[in-house]
């Protein structure tokens, strides 16, 4: 009867935990789409405004339509962010070579790294790290992690991006020479459509850690305001 009991209360704490995660997260999809929505509201009027008048310019109009159309694909974005975000985290783990899918990531990034005056380097450790994952998946945690760097980099700077191993575990590390976080936001990093970047979405780092645990792995942050952050992701090795 006991164990019933606390059963039951636990079950409750769950879905009342489900539920605030929900509200706050659905919250957070009403604050990013009122921006654009905001914008679009404004420029359409302007439009009305424009085609009514007996001086239209029809150049003008076009400009306001531009902004329009850029506006609604950004909404659309923020709905597939959100939907990719609650979605279930569904893996198809196959054998992947971690070294080989960072140095692959690091080429891929490499042309958009040097249009932000960023310096990549990699380093990987001298031994085949094979974990079973979801490549694809891992992949858009290095793209997450890359982009967040840059945007903590306006003026450039290195980031670079390490592999090594620590016992039975892959470990991956990306740091950069960014602005840092401050130690206030340090536990909140990780949290759904919480950013501290002007037009930051809020959910890439939050993604990336959904991505990692469902991979029964780890993934924190560390960062000196002015100096720097560094993620270290930690996977757990195949069995062999």
């Amino acid at each position: 009867m006991l164990y019933d009991r606390r059963k039951n209360a636990q079950g409750q704490t769950s879905k009342v935990s489900e539920l605030e995660e929900l509200s706050r997260i659905t919250g957070g999809l009403a604050h990013e789409i009122k921006n654009p929505l905001s914008i679009i509201k404004v420029n359409l009027k302007l439009i009305s405004e424009e085609l009514a008048s007996r001086d239209a310019n029809p150049a003008r109009a076009a400009r306001k339509i531009d902004v329009v159309r850029k506006e609604t694909d950004r909404l659309e974005q923020i709905l597939e962010d959100f939907l990719r975000y609650i979605r279930k985290t569904e893996l198809h783990p196959v054998s992947v070579d971690i070294n080989q899918l960072v140095t692959d990531m690091a080429d891929f990034y490499s042309p958009q790294a040097a249009g932000h005056s960023i310096t990549l380097r990699v380093s990987l450790d001298s031994e085949q790290l094979i974990c079973k994952a979801d490549g694809d998946m891992l992949k858009q945690v290095l793209l997450n992690l890359f982009i967040n760097a840059q945007q903590a980099m306006s003026d450039g700077g290195e980031l670079m991006i390490r592999t090594q191993k620590n016992d039975a575990k892959a470990v991956i590390i990306v740091s950069d020479t960014g602005r840092g976080i401050e130690s206030e936001n340090l536990d909140r990093i990780f949290d759904a459509y919480y950013s501290t970047k002007l037009g930051g979405s809020g959910l890439g780092l939050s993604t990336s850690r959904k991505i990692i645990e469902a991979h029964n792995g780890t993934i924190k942050v560390d960062s000196v305001p002015q100096k720097g952050s560094s993620f270290t992701i930690q996977l757990p090795l195949e069995e062999k």
